[in-house]
């Protein structure tokens, strides 16, 4: 990791917006230098309004691909999978949506891992209150994995889930942290100050960029 710098934001609709403008023109940076980009979003109620916002900005959305970071097993269109929110706030963009309808999930993780480009130009990833990002959660298997982009989650809030790796997320060019609410204070500060005990803290790649409202921050002034 070269680098890991926070921007402390009023709210959680200035969190929403400011995510939304770097999206949108790290989205417009790299097609203008490569043609093409490959965005990876995470699910949860936390990134919700900012995805909608990102919709909402000048995007050159025929040359983005969307790719998912983590999906509940959950049938198609359950108001549970991200999939299903990704759908509703990005109607213009094409996503490559993780196949957790499939029985056999294991192989169905390999197919997703080869549909991958070698390296993401900038995942997205939330925080949990107890360490974890994308579905990498404490006492998971999958934490441990090395030589594939793909797993399956041990079951976490009632749901197993398929999620990118380290290897994947750690490839990608950059990665941008959105952080809200006071429940995530301690996580946050342990993120910061690189807690190996957490999931999060893993995180290798290169550059990374944590943006955080400021009840989230405020475990980082006690």
């Amino acid at each position: 990791m070269d680098e890991r710098t926070i921007e402390v934001l009023a709210d959680a609709e200035a969190v929403a917006l400011r995510g939304a403008e770097l999206i949108a023109d790290c989205v417009r940076r790299g097609v203008a230098e490569r043609g093409s980009f490959s965005l990876a979003l995470s699910g949860g109620r936390t990134p919700q309004h900012m995805i909608e916002l990102v919709s909402r900005q000048d995007v050159p959305w025929k040359s983005v691909t969307v790719f998912q970071v983590d999906e509940r097993i959950a049938p198609y269109g359950d108001a549970h999978r991200n999939l299903t929110t990704l759908e509703h706030a990005l109607p213009e963009a094409a996503i490559v949506s993780m196949p957790v309808e499939d029985d056999d999930l294991f192989a169905a993780a390999d197919r997703y891992a080869a549909l991958l480009p070698r390296s993401l130009d900038l995942v997205h990833l939330g925080l949990g209150a107890d360490g974890h990002t994308a579905s990498l959660v404490p006492g998971c298997a999958a934490l441990g994995i090395r030589d594939r982009d793909v797993a399956i989650s041990i079951e976490y809030h009632g749901r197993r889930r398929m999620t990118l790796t380290y290897p994947a997320i750690d490839r990608a060019r950059e990665a941008l942290f959105v952080v809200i609410g006071e429940d995530k204070a301690e996580a946050l500060a342990q993120l910061m100050a690189g807690d190996l005990s957490m999931p999060a803290a893993h995180v290798r790649t290169p550059r990374q960029t944590v943006l955080a409202d400021q009840e989230a921050a405020s475990g980082l002034y006690s």
